[in-house]
C-alpha cells in the first residue's frame, strides 16, 4: 500500500494511499451477471452488457474480445483463463476505450444538407492569442484542424505593396502571416482528424488582381480536393458525406474593388470598422473595435448585391474565377433583420450575426430564426470587445439551429469547455447533426419555439462513485504543500434556461483517490440540447479552489450504465490517467 509524507511546521505527516476498491454497485452487478459465481464468462459479459449497459447490438465475439484485452493489460496475456474476476471486472469498468461515455465512432447521418448539422467552427482562427496584438500563424489552424474544427476562418489583406496576399485581423497590431503557407498547412492537416469537409470562411479585403491571385493559390494548393458548385448559386447546399476529404470556401461574391480611404488598412486604428449587430441590423450603425467581414467590411457596392448573396446579370463584377469557386455564399443583407431572415425558395445562404445580432434575433423573430436555419446557414461570431479572446454562451445559437457558432480557439475557459464537448460526440468529426424538433414543420408551417415552456420529457440519474489517476498525473505537492488533495466534484446542465442546474459533491479530505458515492437527479425539458458539465475541484480554505479537471458530455449522447469518464485539462487536452466511475441512467 502507497503512503506520501508531507513536511509542515518541522514535522512530518504520513498519509496511506489507499487502493481502489469495486463500489457496492459493481460488486452487486457482478454477482447479478456472473450468476453467484467468483468469475463471469464471455456469455456473461455480453448478457451485461445488453442488460445494464443497454449495448444492445453486443456479441458474446465482442464480450471475448474484452475479456482478452483486459487480462492482456493485466498482465495475464499467457494464462489459458477465459473469464473475469471481480477485481478484472471493476478494471474492466475504468477503462474508458472500452467503456466510455459516448459512442467514440461516426453514427449519425452524415447524407443530410450542410444545414441539417452543428459544425465546429473556428473565429479568427490565425490567431495565437488576443484579437489586438498576438501573431497571426498557421500554428493555431493546424490545432484546430487536429481537434476537429471543420470551419477555418481567415482574414486577407493586401501587404504593403499590394503584390501578396496576408493573413491578419486588420486594423490591429496583430503580425501577419502569407495566405499561401495558411493554405498549405491546411491542406496538410485537414483530414487528420476528420474525413468531413473543411470550409474556409475568407473575409476578403483585397483588389480583383489579388482576388484573381487567390484564386490560383486556392485551385493550385488543394487541386481536386477543392469542391464548388458548377452553377451560380445552390439551391440546396451538398452533404458532408458527398463532400468527404473536399475544401469548400465561403465568403461573399467578389466585384470591382472600390478603393477609398476607409478601404485602406490603417494600422493599428480601429475607427473606420463596423459590425452587424443589433444596431446596425435596425439601421444604426455604431462604430466597434472589431470589424465582422462578410456583413461591413467588404466595400462593394450594396446595390450590386442581392439578399442571398448571388450577383445581378447586371452588376459589374470583378474576378470570375475567383466567384466561380464560393460553394456557400454570404450575403449583405438589405433592410431590416426580418427582411435578411427570408427564406428563398430556390438558393441558399449564409448570413453571419454578431452575438448580440443574434441575442436580438432570438428575442424578436426567434421562430424565423429556426426556419431561416433549416434550409440556409447561419454563423455567429463573438461581439469584437471580446478583445481577450473570451466567448459566449453557444446555446442560444444552437436552440435556434445555429450551425456556425464560431469561437475564439486560442484560450480556454468554461463556455469553450462546452463548445469542445459537444464535438466530441459523432466520432468527433467535426458535425453534429441537429436534433430533429429543430427541422420539422408543422401543418401550419410552424416550426420549433425556443421561447415555449416546455415539459419535462426525461430526468438524468448521475452517480459518482470514485476518481483515481491524480497521483500519476500530478506531483505530490501540486494541490497540497502539507497533505493531500481534498476533492469534490461539481455537476452542472447547461442548455435551455429551465434545465440549467448544478450539484457537487461533498469534499472527501486528504485522499488521491476519492470514494463519493453520490446520487442526482436533473429534469430535462429538451435533453437533445443539454450538455452535462463535470468539474472537479480541491478544496482550498485560504485560496481559490485548484482545478482538478473537467469534461462536458452531450446528454442526448450519453450511455447509460456504468462508466468511466475520462478527465480533460483547463486547455481542453486529456489527463493521462485521471478518471471518474459513474453511472448514468435515464428514467
Amino acid at each position: 500500500m502507497a503512503s506520501y509524507k508531507y513536511k509542515m511546521l518541522g514535522f512530518s505527516r504520513k498519509f496511506k494511499m489507499n487502493e481502489l476498491g469495486p463500489p457496492a454497485d459493481v460488486q452487486k452487478a457482478f454477482s447479478k451477471f456472473a450468476e453467484g459465481g467468483d468469475q463471469m464468462s464471455a456469455s456473461q459479459l455480453r448478457r451485461f452488457l445488453e442488460e445494464h449497459q443497454d449495448e444492445v447490438e453486443s456479441t458474446v465475439a465482442d464480450a471475448d474480445r474484452i475479456i482478452k484485452h483486459v487480462l492482456h493489460g493485466r498482465h495475464e496475456a499467457h494464462s489459458a483463463k477465459q473469464s473475469l474476476s471481480l477485481a478484472d471486472f471493476f478494471h474492466f469498468l475504468f477503462l474508458d476505450d472500452l467503456n466510455g461515455p459516448i459512442k467514440s465512432q461516426v453514427h449519425h447521418d452524415m447524407t443530410a444538407p450542410l444545414s441539417h448539422y452543428f459544425i465546429y467552427t473556428g473565429h479568427n482562427s490565425y490567431l495565437t492569442g488576443n484579437q489586438l496584438n498576438s501573431d497571426c500563424s498557421d500554428v493555431p489552424l493546424i490545432k484546430a484542424l487536429q481537434r476537429g474544427v471543420r470551419v477555418i476562418e481567415l482574414d486577407i489583406w493586401p501587404n504593403s505593396t499590394r503584390d501578396d496576399v496576408l493573413v491578419l485581423h486588420g486594423r490591429t497590431l496583430t503580425t501577419p502571416v502569407k495566405l499561401i503557407k495558411c493554405l498549405q498547412s491546411i491542406k496538410e492537416y485537414a483530414f487528420v482528424k476528420s474525413p468531413y469537409p473543411v470550409i474556409i470562411t475568407l473575409e476578403d479585403h483585397l483588389t480583383r488582381d489579388l482576388q484573381d491571385k487567390v484564386a490560383k493559390m486556392l485551385t493550385q494548393t488543394f487541386g481536386e480536393m477543392l469542391y464548388y458548385p458548377q452553377g451560380e448559386c445552390l439551391a440546396e447546399f451538398p452533404s458532408p458525406e458527398s463532400l468527404k476529404y473536399r475544401i469548400a470556401i465561403s465568403t461573399k461574391p467578389p466585384k470591382i474593388y472600390l478603393e477609398s480611404e476607409n478601404s485602406k488598412d490603417k494600422g493599428s486604428s480601429f475607427n473606420g470598422e463596423r459590425e452587424i449587430s443589433e444596431e446596425s441590423a435596425s439601421g444604426k450603425e455604431t462604430p466597434t473595435f472589431n470589424a465582422e467581414p462578410e456583413e461591413e467590411k467588404n466595400n462593394s457596392d450594396p446595390d450590386d448585391e442581392d439578399i442571398n448573396g448571388c450577383v445581378h446579370k447586371s452588376a459589374q463584377e470583378g474576378a470570375p474565377e475567383y466567384k466561380r469557386l464560393i460553394t456557400i455564399h454570404a450575403g449583405k443583407p438589405k433592410g431590416s433583420l426580418k427582411d435578411a431572415l427570408q427564406v428563398v425558395v430556390d438558393e441558399v445562404r449564409r448570413l453571419s450575426l454578431s452575438e448580440q445580432a443574434l441575442e436580438k434575433a432570438a428575442s424578436n423573430h426567434g421562430t424565423d430564426v429556426v426556419r431561416f436555419t433549416q434550409k440556409n446557414i447561419l454563423r455567429v461570431y463573438p461581439k469584437g470587445t471580446r478583445v481577450t479572446s473570451s466567448n459566449y454562451k453557444p446555446h442560444i445559437g444552437w436552440m435556434h439551429g445555429a450551425q456556425m457558432v464560431a469561437f475564439n480557439m486560442q484560450g480556454h475557459g468554461k463556455l469553450l469547455w462546452l463548445m469542445q464537448g459537444m464535438f466530441r460526440t459523432n466520432g468527433e468529426c467535426g458535425y453534429v447533426k441537429k436534433p430533429d424538433f429543430l427541422m420539422q414543420r408543422g401543418p401550419h408551417n410552424e416550426v420549433f419555439n425556443p421561447k415555449r415552456t416546455f415539459i419535462v420529457k426525461k430526468t438524468l440519474k448521475v452517480k459518482i462513485y470514485i476518481g483515481d489517476g491524480w497521483h500519476l498525473d500530478f506531483s505530490r505537492t501540486h494541490f497540497d504543500s502539507f497533505s493531500p488533495p481534498d476533492f469534490y466534484t461539481k455537476i452542472r446542465i447547461v442548455g435551455v434556461p429551465t434545465d440549467a442546474a448544478k450539484k457537487k459533491t461533498r469534499i472527501i479530505d486528504d485522499d488521491w483517490a476519492p470514494s463519493w458515492d453520490e446520487e442526482f437527479e436533473f429534469p430535462l425539458t429538451v435533453p437533445d440540447l443539454a450538455v452535462l458539465r463535470i468539474e472537479v475541484r480541491e478544496y482550498n480554505r485560504s485560496q481559490k479552489d485548484d482545478f482538478g479537471g473537467q469534461t462536458c458530455l452531450p446528454i442526448s449522447e450519453i450511455k447509460p450504465g456504468i462508466r468511466a469518464i475520462p478527465l480533460y485539462d483547463r486547455n481542453g487536452e486529456k489527463l493521462k490517467s485521471v478518471k471518474l466511475l459513474m453511472q448514468f441512467q435515464f428514467v
